[in-house]
């Protein structure tokens, strides 16, 4: 297994994965996030074939209408016969260590407190962090990079426009 991160020959394998997981809209945002140069970081788990196997991808997003240097992490994908091997927790401890050291703030997720609380996110909402559909707040989390992400920061998160409906 090899956490790499992505070039531009992996796209049909992570298309593919993609689909397999979430479904054609899932694929669909993260191609157009990429041809649209919105994907900050795409890490892919490559087997020994060199098939992608997992991957996630992040992407910019503001925070009352402010660039904070803050990213999506959206999706993380695992292949269904290789879940439960810490595939997808090294994807994105890949991806955190990268942007830490690209200089980037902060990472938002939507996702389980389960899954991300373990691998370090916290809630969101006691910072004043919210995202646009407030029945989704409890599910929004944050991983601060920088020590000084979440001072004064409050507002909404504001995904890329691929994002809406989500």
């Amino acid at each position: 297994m090899l956490i790499r991160v992505e070039i531009p020959i992996d796209a049909p394998s992570i298309d593919t994965l993609l689909r397999q997981v979430f479904g054609d809209e899932s694929a669909d945002r993260v191609r157009n996030l990429r041809e649209d140069g919105l994907l900050t970081l795409g890490v892919v788990a490559t087997d020994d074939e060199g098939q992608v196997v997992g991957y996630v991808a992040f992407s910019p997003v503001m925070v009352a209408g402010e660039d904070r240097q803050w990213v999506a992490l959206s999706p993380l994908a695992v292949k269904t016969a290789l879940r439960g091997q810490g595939i997808g927790k090294q994807l994105v401890y890949e991806g955190l260590d990268s942007l830490n050291e690209f200089g980037y703030s902060a990472v938002v997720t939507l996702g389980s407190d389960e899954l991300y609380q373990h691998l370090g996110f916290q809630p969101a909402a006691p910072y004043g962090i919210r995202c646009a559909q407030a029945e989704m707040d409890t599910t929004l989390q944050i991983y601060p990079l920088a020590e000084d992400a979440l001072n004064g920061v409050h507002g909404l998160v504001e995904y890329a426009e691929y994002f809406k409906g989500v």
